[in-house]
């Protein structure tokens, strides 16, 4: 089961001007520890995808729209509790292997910056040969939640 870590510069992104209901939100996926990095993008001051050392992208397809943009993205509010979710999806090696990826980021590109929402640890890589495919699913109560 991956592990969920909040970015913690998102709180502020999502205070100061963050859409839940409109803006673009996309994956980005990794193979390198967010500690490992050179600025690692969970601390406080670095929660953008600059920080992110990203995977090629090549020999892929996936079911998002494009450009790994996240569908069916909805921000909810029941009884003073928001969630915010979208649609688990899949991606498959297609002309060659994908390299492997290990995290799996979420920001926000709509905002200047494009800031991190949240990124999940796999706690192994995933490896995918030519025509092999894996599904990425969110937590089922959503991808987090504000109350």
């Amino acid at each position: 089961m991956a592990t969920y870590t909040k970015i913690q510069d998102w709180v502020e992104y999502l205070v100061e001007g963050a859409n839940l209901g409109s803006d673009t939100f996309a994956v980005a996926l990794s193979n390198t520890a967010p500690a490992s990095e050179t600025s690692n993008p969970t601390v406080s001051g670095n929660g953008v995808i600059a920080n992110v050392t990203q995977i090629s992208y090549a020999n892929y397809t996936d079911d998002l729209t494009s450009d790994r943009v996240l569908e069916s993205v909805t921000s909810t509010e029941t009884s003073g509790t928001l969630t915010f979710d979208a649609g688990d999806f899949s991606i498959t090696a297609s002309g060659g292997a994908i390299a492997d990826f290990r995290y799996i980021y979420i920001y926000d590109d709509t905002l200047a910056g494009d800031p991190l929402v949240a990124v999940w640890d796999n706690g192994s890589a995933i490896s995918l040969a030519d025509g092999d495919s894996a599904t990425i699913s969110f937590n089922a109560s959503g991808i987090f939640t504000l109350a």
